[in-house]
């Protein structure tokens, strides 16, 4: 049988290793399901309830595997709804391909439904895309093809998503005697006079003080956490861990110091006041995880060293491997035999102080804390945007072998989601039998994508989602408060019964509506002994300030 430019594609990502192709289908995309269908049963299908829901759904398979995550979607609004989606994986330089179907070629610029050509008055796909991706092309016929796919997967594989614009007619069209698509090996760039530099302000540094780590984002992306661990060991360092990279450093480890920035630690700052070197390793340090540290680190010798230079001074050095050269630095800065402990007993980190909530339902402190007990070792853990984010990110300690995803790079609402469920197909299979993934969000967040619940439940996956239900969008509530002299409110809901709704909607999932630490305790180890995916819904008080500096420094300086 002739094959097909869509039959090349469904090929292709099956030899990247890619095993599960994320999107919504229609019209201008229903080419590629048809090649999906007849592939080998190593690359899968998903269909989701939405574009953004799809789009990060790649985005946490890519940021699970450490390798290239791939949604599909139609042309018009199906293009539309991956807008936010990809423009987080590009904040994040996390690695999407997105294939977008397109009208036929014959039909663009003469009243093509959905056209998004640019051609007579109408959106321009390709400059619309350009300014969120690393890549972005228009596949004009199959010779085009091996090409700009091999652009793409370099292209966001450097960091960020790619997206090919396939029309129609082309995904129909026989790709002829073209070679089965081979990509190139990854290239990382060496920083030779930038590592030398970096090694020596270490050397002098651990002659005269002591050296405090900041880990970032990219030591999961290239998987350098045993390497960060052995580099900290060296040093004898303490580490910090930006929000957005609690798993990146084991959280019982003596050495950790809890979180930098707006969710942060004290425990982080008092290391700082007595080190003489500050090393950044995987992180431009954005406001979210330098707030309150900028003193701090004006004071003292900031090394930094990653993909990414950062946002305040210092000595960088540019790292695409940082598995590699976090190895190397340890190899030279070792003297002698590598001490595995620490010299000082675990300690507990001391919790941001807020004020006391006289609201109904739990407390995000009590609550996070009952979470994290019941949580085995390997469960990855998503958490969405808000007050509920800030919580997570302040009090819960990664289990080990977990993953630890917030997304900060657009912050939208609703990503855990999606991104867990993607996660999920990657990693629900661990060495030692089934990985459970816990989401927790908001009800604003549920209200947004929430409705993926039934991707999970389809596929049955062992996600729980778990959903602090305060009838608001809690953040814009609190600083409504703090803001705005608390004279009206736009972001309290009416109340809603959100566990009996999807326990009603939903008969075969277990779902729970939890209104004390105990309820949630025997909810969540139900939960986490099953198969399949589950739902607990927490009252909470939408009043409750969370551990979040720049409103506590707020609520400080009120008259």
């Amino acid at each position: 049988m002739p094959s097909r430019v869509v039959d090349y594609l469904v090929r292709a990502v099956s030899t990247l290793g890619v095993r599960h192709i994320f999107g919504v289908d229609g019209a201008n995309i229903e080419d590629l399901y048809d090649a999906l269908f007849d592939a080998p049963d190593d690359v899968a299908g998903i269909i989701a309830k939405h574009e953004f829901s799809a789009a990060t759904m790649a985005d946490g398979y890519a940021r699970s595997t450490g390798g290239l995550g791939v949604v599909a979607a139609t042309s018009g609004g199906g293009a539309m709804n991956l807008v936010a989606g990809l423009a987080e994986s590009f904040a994040s330089r996390v690695p999407v391909l997105a294939l977008v179907g397109q009208p036929p070629t014959a039909q663009e610029g003469k009243g093509a439904f959905q056209d998004s050509s640019g051609l007579a008055g109408t959106i321009d796909a390709a400059r619309m895309f350009g300014e969120i991706t690393q890549y972005c092309a228009r596949v004009d016929s199959a010779a085009d093809l091996p090409d700009k796919l091999s652009r793409a997967v370099d292209a966001a594989r450097r960091g960020g998503p790619a997206v090919l614009l396939l029309p129609k007619d082309v995904q129909q069209s026989d790709i002829g005697d073209i070679p089965p698509f081979r990509s190139a090996p990854q290239t990382h760039r060496r920083d030779e006079s930038g590592l030398a530099r970096l090694r020596a302000a270490l050397t002098a540094a651990r002659t005269v003080g002591k050296i405090v780590i900041i880990a970032g984002d990219q030591v999961a992306r290239d998987d350098a956490r045993a390497e960060l661990a052995r580099l900290a060991r060296t040093l004898d360092a303490s580490v910090g861990v930006a929000p957005d990279a609690k798993d990146t450093y084991d959280n019982a480890d003596p050495a950790f110091c809890g979180v930098a920035g707006s969710m942060g630690h004290p425990e982080l700052s008092a290391a700082l006041r007595s080190a003489t070197l500050c090393l950044i390793v995987g992180t431009p340090m954005p406001i979210t995880a330098r707030t309150g540290l900028d003193e701090l680190l004006a004071d003292r010798t900031v090394a930094h060293i990653g993909v990414a230079a950062p946002h305040l001074s210092a000595v960088h050095t540019t790292s695409t491997d940082l598995a590699r050269d976090l190895a190397e630095l340890a190899d030279d800065l070792a003297d002698g035999v590598e001490d595995s402990s620490h010299p000082y007993p675990p300690h507990e980190l001391t919790p941001l102080r807020v004020p006391e909530s006289t609201g109904p339902g739990l407390r995000y402190r009590e609550l996070v804390e009952t979470i994290e007990a019941l949580l085995p070792e390997g469960t990855d853990v998503f958490a969405d945007a808000g007050n509920t984010g800030a919580a997570v990110v302040h009090h819960l300690r990664v289990p080990r072998g977990g993953r630890f995803v917030v997304a900060l790079g657009m912050g939208g609402m609703g990503y855990a989601f999606g991104a867990a469920i993607g996660s999920a197909f990657a990693r629900h299979r661990g060495p030692s039998g089934i990985r459970h993934t816990i989401v927790v969000a908001g009800d604003g967040a549920f209200y947004m994508h929430g409705m993926e619940l039934h991707t999970a439940i389809e596929h049955q996956l062992p996600v729980v989602f778990i959903v602090l239900n305060n009838n608001a969008h809690a953040m814009c509530v609190t600083r409504e408060q703090l803001y705005y002299r608390d004279r009206y409110s736009f972001n309290r809901f009416r109340p809603s019964n959100l566990g009996a709704g999807i326990d009603a909607m939903f008969p075969e999932l277990s779902a729970y509506s939890v209104r004390t630490t105990a309820e949630l305790a025997i909810a969540l180890g139900r939960c986490v002994e099953s198969d399949g995916p589950a739902f607990i819904s927490i009252d909470v008080d939408p009043d409750e300030v969370p551990p979040f500096i720049p409103f506590l420094a707020t609520l400080e300086n009120k008259p």
